[in-house]
């Protein structure tokens, strides 16, 4: 039995492929987007001409292309901006951010907050949300284009499909309904999401050719977090964020973790760990809360000048790490690996017994032939990559079927 694809269908998929095609290449020709989409010239002509009388995308002069060809210069699609914003909101120990991004994927206005997170309760840490939320649209002013979708990543382990914070050191409360109440107070659709799991959404964007099938990012901060893509789709849990690679035990009943275990990965290379090991404290000392980045890289510059307790931390560091690694590179095979956060400023300390504990594991076959990249600062990451789903959504479920953002966008409050 031959199965018939409706002719709507068949337009909202084309119109999808299109605008993907125009946000993943920057402007390309229609030329361009028929190569890459396989869509023929005429159906790109009648899409295109169709999105941009919708005001979805533009048609850009691109002047260089026209300078180095004779006749008709090449003109270009791009993306709106003025089509839609969508909000990157980011909550993690102490610190809370929220950016407005416009369709085109620019910046365009932030707000940011220094909430006490371990003492504040639930309903505090969901209002300190929205307060900021209401303070970046009051910078937007009025008149601004339509806003669509919310994205909070959240330090911790989230719930997609509930769209809940299940747990986080960065709070004593877990299983916090952030969607609920954003949604409540805004009449806008909002999803939760693992802060390390939207950085590995931004970095395949940013290079695809290194990030695309398989690879794992490792942020080392205060805590050990991880986002991993496999197949070219983001793994997470059936019920959670997946992807604990701090939380995987590392010496069974070994040092305490701010998770309450012992011998997770975390209680060995985490900011804390590596501070309690420095101070020679002992392994079951109560892990400190926040450590500040100062503090840190003396650590690190102590380490690189003399032997002693600061520089046994960060070898603990990297065994850890890297026995972890091994172990998941014998599950999914060796893969590019981004290493990121302010750890990445003492890598050249982790590096050396992290590869040799890899060696020594079975992950480690090819240990000569695994790469590390390294990116210091993971707040615009995780910016990007809440950006990334929500613009991705919009591309999708609204402007790929033809629907007008304003059916998103009612009820909205700035006050």
């Amino acid at each position: 039995m031959t199965v018939g694809v409706r002719h709507d269908d068949l337009r909202k998929r084309n119109r999808s492929m299109v605008i993907a095609a125009v946000r993943r290449a920057n402007q390309p020709s229609r030329t361009e987007i028929a190569s890459t989409t396989g869509l023929s010239h005429s159906t790109i002509s009648t899409i295109s001409a169709d999105l941009i009388g919708e005001g979805i995308l533009v048609e850009v002069k691109n002047g260089e292309t026209a300078a180095l060809k004779r006749g008709r210069p090449q003109v270009a699609l791009g993306l709106n901006p003025r089509a839609a914003i969508v909000i990157s909101a980011m909550l993690s120990l102490n610190s809370l951010s929220a950016s407005a991004i416009d369709y085109a994927g620019t910046a365009i206005a932030h707000d940011i907050s220094r909430p006490p997170t371990l003492t504040m309760t639930a309903v505090e840490l969901s209002d300190a949300v929205i307060a900021s939320i209401r303070r970046l649209l009051a910078k937007l002013g009025t008149g601004h284009s339509p806003v669509v979708r919310i994205t909070l990543a959240v330090q911790g382990i989230t719930d997609s499909g509930a769209r809940e914070l299940l747990w986080s050191p960065i709070t004593p409360h877990s299983d916090i309904a952030f969607a609920a109440a954003i949604e409540d107070a805004f009449s806008l659709p909002v999803t939760v999401e693992n802060d390390c799991n939207m950085i590995a959404v931004a970095l395949r964007g940013r290079m695809p050719e290194r990030y695309r099938d398989n690879f794992f990012t490792i942020l080392l901060s205060n805590g050990i977090g991880m986002g991993l893509i496999l197949r070219g789709e983001l793994f997470t849990g059936s019920h959670s964020s997946g992807g604990e690679f701090g939380h995987m035990i590392h010496i069974p009943n070994g040092a305490l973790c701010r998770c309450g275990r012992r011998g997770c990965i975390e209680a060995y290379a985490g900011n804390y760990a590596i501070y309690r090991h420095s101070r020679g404290e002992s392994e079951r000392a109560q892990p400190v809360a926040d450590i500040d980045d100062a503090t840190m890289l003396a650590m690190a510059a102590a380490a690189r000048d003399h032997p002693g307790r600061e520089r046994q931390a960060f070898v603990n560091a990297g065994e850890a790490i890297g026995f972890g690694l091994g172990s998941l590179f014998a599950l999914f095979d060796p893969a590019p690996v981004a290493i990121v956060g302010l750890g990445t400023s003492a890598f050249d300390m982790i590096e050396p017994s992290m590869r040799a504990a890899i060696a020594r594991t079975a992950g480690g076959q090819h240990n000569a032939a695994i790469s590390f990249e390294l990116e210091p600062d993971e707040m615009p990451l995780i910016r990007e990559g809440c950006a990334r789903q929500a613009l991705t959504f919009v591309d999708n479920e609204i402007f790929g079927p033809g629907m007008s953002p304003s059916a998103f966008a009612h009820g909205q409050e700035v006050a």
